[in-house]
């Protein structure tokens, strides 16, 4: 899963990044309005948190430009403001929850993870494709029922290809989505062949009904 930190306070918005990194989430942050701008319009994320209060502009204008985007990314604002207004205001602009600050990160885990139930996959818990099952919030597979064991990359890999079936991934946007702001530092994306080829390695052996294919020159197709 990944996420958006929107927050101007650097040591609040290291904290949150190395809690959820804990959690196993893939985590990007923005520090201000017009990297956090950039940030929504460029990529796609599973949660967004948002300040309200940043340097140059207003999280509420941002929460607007992602809805004008079309964009369906769940937001969480986390806020000092605490008004009953402001509350009201975020979630008729389209936010899907709102924490005041302070707030102690257990319940941020647990706000995430409830606003990733209900918008993700329709509301679906569990995401199939013939004989394969995959939990977002467990992050466990189940090949015929049996577990089936991968690493993190592997595990991110698989999510991405099971929520986009049919449909063809350039390697650039696989390498966005399962490495988040770290793929700018690459010089290739032969990590992601790499990748691919042991998960469709693990798959095979455990008799997993799922195709990958490569398509020549652009990326992948899962089917």
């Amino acid at each position: 899963m990944k996420i958006l930190i929107i927050e101007d306070e650097p040591e609040l918005r290291n904290v949150l990044q190395q809690s959820l990194e804990k959690e196993l989430f893939i985590v990007e942050t923005a520090k201000d309005y017009k990297s956090g701008l950039d940030k929504i319009i460029s990529f796609d994320y599973d949660c967004i948190l948002l300040d309200i209060m940043l340097p140059d502009g207003s999280g509420m204008d941002l929460l607007k430009d992602l809805k004008k985007e079309g964009k369906s990314d769940s937001v969480i604002i986390v806020s000092a403001k605490g008004s009953l207004d402001d509350k009201v205001a975020g979630l008729d602009l389209g936010a899907d929850d709102y924490l005041s600050k302070p707030f102690h990160l257990a319940e941020l885990h647990a706000r995430i993870k409830s606003v990733l139930r209900r918008n993700n996959h329709n509301g679906q818990q569990l995401l199939q494709w013939n004989n394969v099952s995959l939990s977002p919030e467990n992050r466990t597979v189940l090949v015929n029922s049996q577990s089936l064991s991968l690493n993190k990359k592997e595990f991110d890999l698989l999510y991405y290809f099971m929520i986009n079936p049919n449909r063809l991934i350039t390697k650039i946007s696989i390498a966005e989505h399962v490495w988040g702001d770290y793929t700018d530092e690459a010089d290739n994306l032969d990590f992601v062949y790499s990748q691919v080829k042991n998960l469709r390695k693990k798959l095979k052996n455990v008799n997993a009904e799922i195709n990958i294919q490569a398509v020549y020159g652009m990326g992948y197709k899962m089917s």
